[in-house]
């Protein structure tokens, strides 16, 4: 088979869905610009804020959310389903696509089922343990799943013959010198070049806990020359920081560069989400993670590996508090060779080359199919 003429990507939903697919679609671009790129997306996910900006043609088709145990009877049952999977399969047959790749996400399981039906490749990407339920269904209908982490396989087995291939990363940070652009990144924030900074964010939405324990600190922070920068979430409500402090402490409500973040940053104070750990350990950046609690836990299993690689510390969120941000924060930003040692144990459990990995796989799914 000769280069790919068209590729179908299906991911919606939450960034950690879309911002790999925008991730691959640069890289597919980048060493075929005539490739014809065609996302599928719902009328109601963040894809519609992220996709069409970035370039690149989004297809709106209806999805709904699935339960979460997979049986076969779901092929057979929802009407909506068949709605769906007949409005994916229009999109793959007028854009004669070569090839379906799936990042996860509701959107993602009429595409898996229109490609199947028309024996189109399937490659799914997964970067959680247990796999996402979409990616469950989509797993049925194909050999090629890649991963982005070495601990999932190990971890599920459901995953056990996936190729870890890492998490395709945007450009501007997969490529990110974080020594380099440190000085224009916290000239960008109003920083100091020459105090240390805590970059904070709980993620897209944000986290109230980790929130309400950095802003609780403010003074024993700005007491012990740390910086803060802090990313409150787009719908949280904004934290209550003193205004008399000695140094900067910068808020905002929402940051789309995240690289500009992690250039400022010594330590970050986050979240873990697959596609923060594979940023930061990418780059090298030592991160405190607070896993989000309500869940099955898919975020400690992220950070963990780097965590035990030395690349950060792990705190569970109950114990997120000021006094536990004074107990352990301040010390480690003021130790420079602790820093710097986490930083390289980051950097080597990282990867910045995930979206050419993944790539490669594509064409051979594509070949082999």
């Amino acid at each position: 088979m000769g280069p790919l003429r068209s590729v179908v990507l299906a991911g919606g939903g939450t960034g950690g869905h879309i911002y790999p697919l925008l991730a691959f679609a640069d890289c597919l671009r980048r060493h075929d610009p005539s490739v014809r790129i065609t996302c599928l997306g719902t009328p109601k996910g963040l894809e519609n804020e992220l996709i069409p900006p970035a370039g690149y043609d989004l297809r709106q088709i209806p999805a709904f959310q699935l339960p979460r145990s997979i049986n076969m009877a779901l092929l057979r049952t929802p009407d909506r389903m068949l709605t769906s999977t007949r409005a994916a399969g229009k999109v793959l047959d007028e854009v004669r696509a070569d090839v379906v790749v799936g990042f996860g996400g509701y959107v993602s399981v009429p595409g898996y089922l229109a490609a199947w039906r028309r024996e189109v490749p399937i490659v799914v990407h997964e970067v959680n343990v247990p796999p996402g339920v979409a990616n469950r269904m989509g797993m049925r209908f194909t050999k090629y799943v890649a991963v982005g982490f070495p601990h999932q396989p190990k971890q599920a087995e459901s995953l056990r013959d996936a190729r870890v291939v890492g998490v395709p990363l945007r450009s501007s940070i997969a490529h990110l010198d974080r020594r380099a652009a440190s000085a224009a990144a916290r000239a960008r924030f109003g920083l100091r070049p020459d105090l240390p900074v805590l970059f904070v964010s709980g993620g897209s939405q944000g986290a109230r806990s980790i929130n309400l324990a950095v802003a609780g600190a403010a003074k024993e922070l700005s007491r012990a020359g740390i910086q803060v920068l802090h990313v409150i979430g787009a719908r949280n409500e904004p934290v209550s920081v003193p205004n008399d402090l000695q140094v900067p402490y910068v808020t905002v409500p929402y940051l789309s560069e995240m690289e500009l973040g992690y250039a400022a940053a010594d330590l970050m104070l986050s979240r873990g989400g697959a596609m923060t750990v594979a940023e930061v350990a990418a780059i090298g950046l030592p991160t405190i993670y607070v896993p989000y609690p309500y869940s099955n836990q898919e975020q400690s299993r992220n950070a963990q590996p780097v965590v035990d690689a030395g690349g950060g510390l792990l705190v569970e969120d109950g114990e997120m508090t000021p006094a536990w941000v004074e107990r352990t924060v301040i010390p480690l930003l003021r130790d420079p060779h602790r820093l710097a040692a986490m930083g390289h144990a980051a950097a080597g459990y990282g990867r910045r080359d995930g979206d050419e990995a993944l790539l490669d796989f594509v064409y051979e799914a594509a070949t082999h199919s």
